[in-house]
């Protein structure tokens, strides 16, 4: 442990969640990027319920995807998708994190749907200014509605499954 009481067990914790979000990404990209996604490491966002470590983790793993999407070509959305795609799922996280003693049959659903709203709302906010469809209340609308649908599979129907089985088996991040 570190002075500032960070182990490096931690550090590696959260440099491999990063690394799988990454991964996911960059082995998926037509599903991870554009202006309609599933993106299947979104599913990860969920981690957060486990240990707080999945925060950065997943924090991290975006931004660098995000950079890794932007300069291969990849993300047309660019370097925006950066800051404000990095934002978004740090939100998500921390509010996952926040809900997740809040359950429904046992399930945190409240911090499944986190992402889905901060991604529905910031990144469709971003794909309505990059590119508008009819007015601005409409293109926010519509790019909201798809990011967010593509956010409720993969939270959904990968993130809450991955988080049931993690739980079962007793695996938390950052225990491992």
């Amino acid at each position: 442990m570190n002075k500032h009481g960070i182990s490096t067990w931690k550090i590696a914790v959260c440099g491999l969640i990063a690394a799988f979000y990454t991964a996911l990404c960059l082995a998926t990209p037509v599903l991870s990027y554009g202006m309609i996604q599933v993106r299947v490491a979104e599913a990860l966002t969920l981690l957060p319920v486990l240990s707080p470590i999945a925060i950065w983790g997943v924090t991290l793993g975006c931004a660098v995807s995000n950079l890794a999407g932007w300069l291969s070509g990849a993300n047309p959305i660019g370097y925006m998708d950066v800051l404000f795609g990095t934002a978004a799922t740090l939100l998500a996280a921390l509010i996952s994190y926040r809900l997740r003693q809040i359950r429904w049959f046992g399930l945190p659903v409240l911090s499944a749907l986190a992402p889905v709203v901060c991604n529905g709302l910031i990144i469709g906010a971003e794909l309505s200014i990059l590119f508008p469809i009819g007015g601005r209340i409409p293109s926010l609308l519509v790019h909201g509605f798809w990011v967010a649908a593509g956010e409720l599979v993969a939270c959904l129907l990968l993130g809450l499954p991955l988080v049931m089985a993690l739980e079962r088996r007793g695996i938390v991040p950052d225990k491992l």
